[in-house]
C-alpha cells in the first residue's frame, strides 16, 4: 500500500510515517497543504491521509478540489475537529472516512485496511476510456479501438500518467520524477525522445497527435485530438 500523508505537526507526522512503514506501508509525507493537490494528481497513491488544518491549502479544501477534478482514490480526513458539523463538512468535501485526534494507532491501521480493500476492488476494474483509446492498468494493455498498441513498460507508464491528467499539462520534471525518479540520469532530451516514439505508436500515421507539447513546460493528453 502506498499512502500520501499530509500533516504539518512534524512530531506526529514523523511518528505516523514510522509506524506505517513498520507495517510495510510506503509513506510520502508533506507538511504544507499546497503540496497535496500536485502530489495526489501526479502520483499513484492507494490512500490520502489529510490533516484538516494545514498551512497553505487546508485538507478539506484540497479534498474538495481533488474530487471536483475527478480524483477517485480513497481519502481519510485526520483532524482534531470532532463536532458532527465538522464531520459532515469533511465527508461532504469528498472524504471516504474521518478519524479524530487523538486516536489509537491500531484504529488508523484498521481504517487504512478497510479503505485499501475498497481501492483494490477498484483497481481490479481499472479500465479507462481516453477518446478512442482504452487503457487497462491491470493488464498493462493499451488499445486503439480494437487494436492493441505495443508499448514498452516506460511508454505505458508515460501514457498512463498523461491519461490520469487528461487535458492538464504535466511538467517535464513531474514526468521525470514519477517515471524514472529525480536521481536518475534521464534528461529532458530523453523524455522528448520517448514522447516522439510514443506519438508515432499512438498515431500510426492517421493524423494529429493526441499528445501536445507545451513549449518550455511539458506535455498534455487531449482525448478529442
Amino acid at each position: 500500500m502506498r499512502v500520501l500523508l499530509a500533516e504539518d505537526d512534524k512530531r506526529l507526522g514523523k511518528l505516523i510515517q514510522y509506524m506505517l512503514e513498520q507495517h510495510d506501508i510506503k509513506v510520502e509525507w508533506v507538511t504544507n497543504g499546497s503540496d497535496i493537490y500536485e502530489y495526489a494528481m501526479y502520483t499513484e497513491y492507494d490512500i490520502l491521509i489529510l490533516d484538516w488544518m494545514m498551512p497553505g491549502e487546508n485538507g478539506v479544501d484540497a479534498c474538495a478540489r481533488l474530487r471536483q477534478d475527478g480524483y477517485q482514490k480513497a481519502i481519510l480526513m485526520l483532524t482534531a475537529r470532532d463536532s458532527v458539523e465538522d464531520r459532515v463538512t469533511g465527508l461532504d468535501a469528498g472524504a471516504d472516512d474521518y478519524l479524530v485526534k487523538p486516536f489509537e494507532f491500531e484504529e488508523l491501521l484498521a481504517r487504512l485496511r478497510a479503505l485499501g480493500r475498497r481501492s483494490t476492488q477498484k483497481i481490479q476494474q481499472d479500465v479507462v476510456e481516453v477518446g478512442e483509446f482504452t487503457l487497462n492498468r491491470t493488464a498493462k494493455v493499451l488499445k486503439k479501438k480494437d487494436q492493441v498498441i505495443q508499448l514498452s513498460p516506460r511508454e505505458f507508464q508515460i501514457f498512463d500518467l498523461l491519461a490520469q491528467n487528461i487535458g492538464i499539462v504535466v511538467p517535464r520534471d513531474i514526468i521525470l520524477d514519477r517515471i524514472w525518479g529525480l536521481e536518475s540520469d534521464v534528461s529532458s532530451n530523453n523524455i522528448d525522445s520517448y514522447m516522439k516514439i510514443l506519438r508515432k505508436k499512438l498515431n500510426a500515421g492517421d493524423g494529429q497527435s493526441v499528445i501536445k507539447t507545451v513549449r518550455g513546460v511539458g506535455y498534455k493528453l487531449e482525448a478529442g485530438a
